[in-house]
């Protein structure tokens, strides 16, 4: 167990559980995004979805906890590497070069990653802690996307997701060792398409259901 600790206490060990909790997510995103696209095909198909879901009981809890430790793995780590970083760099270069490669996504990694911690219990306290009594998830769901504020919040934190995990996704693997000049160009654009997917994957849904739905 010493050596466990040890390589997890170092830099190198925090960034390889960055990689394997955000890979996690990821997987967490595809399976939840696949579910939630049920909504397409009407009101019956989205709340048998999520009474099927429901129905797993014990499995359900176990997932969620293991989601809750993967989230507060990921989000120790990665505010502790964000402080580590600033307190290596406590002043800003005078002049804000865009170093070879550098992105949008890995710019920004700690300020969407907050974002994403703030809108996801926001979207905990709207959709999963609420009096679910002699209600439907559909019923829950119109009635929240019928307020536009809602509507511009998830938009926008999409957005946001997407953003993130543009760079999340690529770094997570250059992390566990696919670096490779022949394959590290695919695993990038493979990263900005399941990015994509997950942006206009949950961004458009609001926006569904405020109109159609």
């Amino acid at each position: 167990m010493n050596w466990l600790t040890n390589t997890l206490g170092t830099s190198v060990g925090k960034k390889l559980m960055m990689a394997v909790t955000g890979l996690g997510f990821c997987g967490f995103l595809a399976g939840h995004l696949a579910g939630n696209l049920t909504i397409y095909a009407g009101k019956d198909a989205f709340n048998s979805y999520a009474e099927h879901l429901h129905s797993l009981g014990p499995l359900l809890t176990l997932a969620e906890i293991g989601l809750l430790f993967f989230a507060a793995v990921h989000i120790l780590t990665g505010a502790f590497l964000f402080y580590q970083n600033f307190k290596a760099r406590p002043v800003r270069y005078s002049v804000n070069k865009r170093a070879g490669g550098r992105t949008l996504g890995s710019a920004t990694m700690p300020y969407t990653g907050f974002i994403l911690l703030l809108f996801i219990i926001f979207h905990l306290l709207n959709f999963h802690f609420v009096d679910k009594t002699n209600t439907t998830i559909s019923q829950i769901v119109s009635s929240s996307f019928a307020k536009p504020g809602y509507v511009f919040i998830y938009t926008f934190a999409m957005i946001v997701a997407a953003i993130h995990v543009s760079h999340g996704l690529w770094s997570a693997c250059q992390t566990l060792g696919a670096n490779h000049p022949k394959y590290t160009p695919f695993i990038r654009g493979a990263s900005i398409v399941f990015s994509l997917i997950v942006g206009i994957g949950f961004g458009f849904i609001p926006v569904y259901v405020s109109l159609l739905f």
